[in-house]
Order: structure tokens, then sequence, then C-alpha cells
């Protein structure tokens, strides 16, 4: 398929499962599985179709409607897009799979519509991936807060829908209060909306005003989770853990991070950051975020909570290695995104095996359970030691590159962050894993085994793709090489 043609269709494709989703739960469930299965591994098609003419140096775009000078909805592959895309597609394929298991394992109701918000779902994260301008990015980016809005929301209780307004609002707040703002001046200021190798603001804006600037991007984009927009996160545990997974793996946070990285490459331009003094709070502001959040997961006794305040610090990761503004760093912040996405997606997807088979979510009911499910605890351990950085997981990889980065930079405190970070990340998960293999199981635990298969399958390829990204990382740095030699020549 030709690559300009597949934008277009990496984005409607999603679409058109959705409805197919809807069309085919009035039939039968293994129908509407069957289509989500179909659909997922359709588009990982498309999408990973793309990559040889990324590779060559070609950059496909394509332009939908110009509304006006300067503001029209359009779409262009470029590295960091085409990560994110790729990462997101592949793993809808594995989620799917774990849905299916997890659903049916918990008798989860309402169903069709959990798979057809889903599936609108990645269509707005394949919208934001390609994203050729701000204009384009806000829309989706809005999408995507509106159709996981129903799957934080699933369960439907008042405690559910409470926490999921809580979502929705920090989400809504943020984007419309700071982020179209911060458009908008960008837009006043230029004349342009559009992602350009460089940036765009060099020449239009200056001083304290960067910094400003820069502030109501990274707050705006509160799906990055900088404090203090963090508390959607922590809510949204809330759901089923297929949407956590969603939101913390795949597509929602991911958004978040991607966006901050793609407006300090392409909006501001890494070489005008560097070269203003007022953009240097943000190192401060992702380091805070690390060490701040990593500590509140240390008293977490709610394992889904724990993961959740864990995904808040490993997120500034990538956020602080952008802002070291050196090229290290920058590979490693896309290297990380992925990285976490394997990892993190495996540490929620155990946790819902453990409830799918045990009805067991507080840290102090895990003693001895790897005796009783050692795949799934096997998988637990895995994604653990990668959010740690313990070799040999994709964790150490990113870490590796960021700390090598904050050297070039001759960043102390970010350096210091690292370190102090990947203590406190031993600290909390290294006793669940001594615990889950090693204490011995209290008596009346019940009686039970692994989850569902599908659930164990899923898992137990997310975790084999935590290993297998220490080892096979080299087309993920050759693409992201590829735009730090465009963003800093």
């Amino acid at each position: 398929m030709n690559p300009d043609t597949a934008i277009p269709v990496a984005i409607c494709l999603p679409l058109a499962v959705a409805v197919g989703i809807v069309l085919a739960g009035r039939i039968s469930d293994n129908l509407r599985e069957a289509v989500t299965l179909v659909g997922a591994a359709a588009l990982a098609w498309v999408v990973w179709g793309m990559l040889p003419a990324l590779f060559a140096g070609d950059r496909p775009a394509v332009e939908l409607s110009q509304l006006m000078p300067g503001l029209s909805i359009g779409f262009r592959v470029e590295p960091l897009g085409m990560l994110f895309a790729a990462l997101a597609s592949g793993l809808w394929i594995i989620n799917s799979v774990y849905s299916i298991g997890y659903m049916r394992g918990n008798r989860e109701k309402n169903q069709t519509r959990f798979y057809t918000c889903f599936a609108l779902a990645l269509a707005a994260t394949m919208g934001i991936a390609f994203a050729a301008n701000l204009f384009t990015l806000f829309l989706f980016y809005e999408m995507l807060t509106l159709s996981t809005y129903p799957l934080v929301s699933h369960k439907g209780d008042a405690a559910t829908v409470r926490s999921a307004r809580v979502y929705l609002g920090v989400l809504l707040c943020t984007s419309i209060g700071l982020f179209l703002p911060a458009i908008i001046w960008t837009y006043h200021v230029t004349g342009t909306g559009d992602f350009t190798v460089g940036g765009i603001l060099s020449g239009h804006i200056q001083g304290a005003d960067v910094g400003l600037l820069l502030a109501l991007f990274v707050f705006g984009v509160g799906k990055a989770a900088v404090m203090p927009v963090h508390r959607w996160l922590p809510a949204a545990m809330v759901a089923p853990t297929p949407v956590s997974a969603l939101l913390h793996a795949v597509a929602v946070v991911k958004a978040g991070v991607f966006t901050i990285t793609k407006i300090i490459v392409y909006v501001f331009g890494v070489d005008f950051l560097f070269s203003e003094p007022s953009s240097g709070w943000l190192v401060y502001a992702a380091a805070f975020t690390i060490i701040a959040a990593s500590l509140v997961a240390l008293r977490q006794q709610n394992l889904k909570r724990l993961l959740a305040y864990s995904t808040v610090a490993q997120l500034s990761y990538v956020v602080m290695a952008a802002a070291v503004l050196k090229p290290l760093a920058e590979v490693g912040a896309a290297i990380h995104m992925v990285a976490h996405a394997f990892g993190k997606i495996t540490l929620f997807f155990a946790a819902g095996a453990i409830y799918t088979a045990a009805k067991k979510t507080e840290l102090s009911q895990l003693r001895g359970i790897g005796r009783r499910m050692p795949w799934t605890m096997g998988a637990f351990t895995v994604g653990a030691l990668s959010m740690i950085g313990v070799p040999p997981t994709g964790g150490f990889v990113s870490k590796w590159y960021i700390l090598a980065g904050a050297f070039q930079a001759d960043n102390l405190l970010a350096i210091f962050t690292i370190i102090a970070s990947t203590a406190l990340n031993a600290a909390y998960f290294l006793p669940i894993i001594y615990m889950a293999w090693f204490a011995r199981e209290e008596s009346g635990s019940g009686d039970h085994g692994e989850a569902p298969p599908l659930v164990v399958l899923a898992l137990t390829a997310t975790a084999l793709l935590t290993l297998g990204f220490f080892f096979f990382n080299g087309p993920v740095i050759e693409l992201e090489t590829q735009l730090v030699r465009e963003a800093m020549r």
C-alpha cells in the first residue's frame, strides 16, 4: 500500500472496526471478538507497512481539509509519530487477546460497548501519532479523552462514575484551559501550527514568554501527568484492567509524553529551547514528579494504585529526557516510551490476572502467590525489573540512554534523579517480588491457579517483548536517530 494512502486508512480503519463490532455484537460474542482481533491485526499491518518508507528517509503526508490560511487538518509521518503508531497498533492485538480472556473470565457487562470504545480510542491514537500540525493533534487528543471516558466508567456504580468524572474533568480542563490557549498563542505569533523540523517559534518569541508558553503546553497536555495535573491517572484505576493497560501503556499516557516531546522538537525546536534559559524549569518539574510519585507509590497498599503512581513517575522520565535537549537523551525519551509500554502493560496484565483468578487486589494478599500463579508472577517480575532498569530488560536500555544524555549535558539534577528514582523503584517493587515468591502463603487464601489461558498468553507475550527489547532495539534506535539528526542539524 502506498504510504500516502496508508495514512487515512490507518485512521479510518479503527472507526470501521468500531462499526463492525457494534453490528457483530448483535449476532454473537465470538463474531464480535473476531472482528476486534482481525481489525487490530489489519491496523498493525497498515501501520507497520509504512516503516520501510520511513527508514528510507521518506516523510509521507496528506492534507484532508484547508479550513483557512495556516489552519488545516493534515497528517504527516515522521520518526517519533511512526514509533508511537507502531507501538499502539502492535499492542492493540495483544490487549485484545487479553481483553477477551479478562472480560469473559470476570463476566463483565456491556462488552460490545467496551470493544467499540477501544477501537475508537485507537483511531484517535493514530490521528495523534500522524498529526501534521497542532490543530489536528488537538482534535484527536480530545477525541481520545472522550472515547476513553466510557471505558473508565465501565462498571457504572456511583464510585466508578465519580472517579471517571475526575478523569474527564482534569483532562478536559487542562486541554481547553491551557493547551488550547497555547495553540492559539503559537498560531498568533507564527501564523502556522505546522510541525516543522527545527521548530517554528525562533524569532517570534523570546525571554520569559518562552517559559510561559512551554508551561501552557506541558500542563495543558494533562495526559503526560506532570504534577500537579496527575490526579486523573490514579482516579482512572476504577476501570477494568484492559482499560488500565490502554491508559498506561498503549495510548493515553503515551499520547501525553509523545505530544510534549513532539512540541519540544517540532514547535519550539531543540536548539531554540537550549538558547532560552526560561525553559530550564521543565527539568526541575519532571524531576520533582519522578521523585514525588515514587515516594507516594512506596506508601500504596493497593496494587493498581501503586502501578498508577509508578506510571506517573515513569512518564516524567520521558519529559525530563526530552527537556535535557541532548541527542542521547532525546533518543532515550523515545526508547523509554517503548520500554515502559512493554513493562507496564505486563504489570497491569498481571494485576488483572491476579484479580481474575484470585480476586486479590492488595499487596498483603500476594504472599506466596507465585507458587500458585508462576506464569503470572514470572511476567510481573520481568515487568518490575524493567521499571527498575535491571538488565536484560528494555528499561535498562532506555535508562542507559537517558543517563548518557544527562552526562552529555552535565545535568547533575537529571543524573541524581535517575539514580534516586531507580532506588525508589527497587524499594517498592522488590518487596512484592520477594513476598510473592518466598513468603509463606496465608491460610484461607483459596484454591486457585492461573487466570484463563488467553490472559496468561497475553502477559507472557508482553513479558517476552520486555526481555526481547533489551537485545533487539536496533530498529527503534535507528528510527529515532533520524529524528535527532533532523532536529539538531
